[in-house]
């Protein structure tokens, strides 16, 4: 029950369907979701180290806030980790690690092919192949940990995707960054992959900081 909480629960909050901020009830999320208070508050607080809710004594659990510095130190955490995933993912993985990756971005352009002009990230099942392409590239990786902490600072900066997404006036597809960076993986040429991937997520980080710079306000 308790996963089942926190994937619905990780998903509106990424999704947006919580705006930044919003106060998160045990009691309204009981009501929304039909399950008890016991795994939502589970849930709630596992997202509270995931750094997608904020948690307080008193005030309870609230989305956590958007702003540019927050994006800016996840991207900085991003490239410390997984560039260096990516390199050494580049280096120990075998055929079968090549396979999936392949298939990955395969499913991943598939999907963006089918789908109408417009932010593709505002697609849930884009978004999750998406992910599953991101995580696969680096999945050869040795140590664990880095791979967790990989795949929790991505969801933590799908929130800022989605949301700049939502109004970014010009919209560019991805699946030729993607693209790129697939073949210099399976070329084994970590460098290029590499710069690739800085160049992939700073992209990511300039969009949104012109989002908020506008100052337009997070929407539910």
């Amino acid at each position: 029950m308790v996963d089942q909480a926190l994937a619905r629960l990780r998903h509106d909050v990424l999704s947006g369907t919580f705006a930044a901020g919003t106060k998160l009830k045990v009691d309204d999320l009981q009501n929304a979701y039909g399950f008890s208070s016991s795994p939502l508050r589970e849930a709630l607080s596992r997202l509270s180290q995931e750094g997608l809710v904020t948690a307080d004594e008193r005030r309870g659990f609230r989305v956590a806030l958007l702003s540019a510095a927050d994006m800016a130190d996840i991207t900085h955490m991003r490239l410390m980790l997984d560039v260096q995933a990516l390199r050494d993912s580049i280096q120990r993985g075998d055929d079968a690690w090549e396979g999936n990756v392949v298939a990955a971005f395969h499913r991943l352009e598939l999907v963006e092919s089918r789908l109408s002009d417009g932010p593709v990230i505002l697609d849930d099942t884009w978004a999750d192949l998406h992910r599953g392409f991101h995580l696969s590239l680096l999945a050869a990786c040795a140590s664990q940990r880095q791979l967790r902490w990989s795949e929790s600072l991505f969801d933590q900066a799908e929130r800022y995707r989605r949301f700049s997404g939502r109004f970014r006036k010009t919209l560019k597809r991805k699946t030729n960054e993607h693209r790129r960076i697939l073949d210099a993986a399976l070329k084994r040429d970590a460098d290029t992959a590499c710069a690739l991937l800085e160049e992939h997520m700073l992209g990511t980080l300039r969009n949104v900081e012109a989002i908020l710079k506008d100052g337009v306000p997070p929407v539910p």
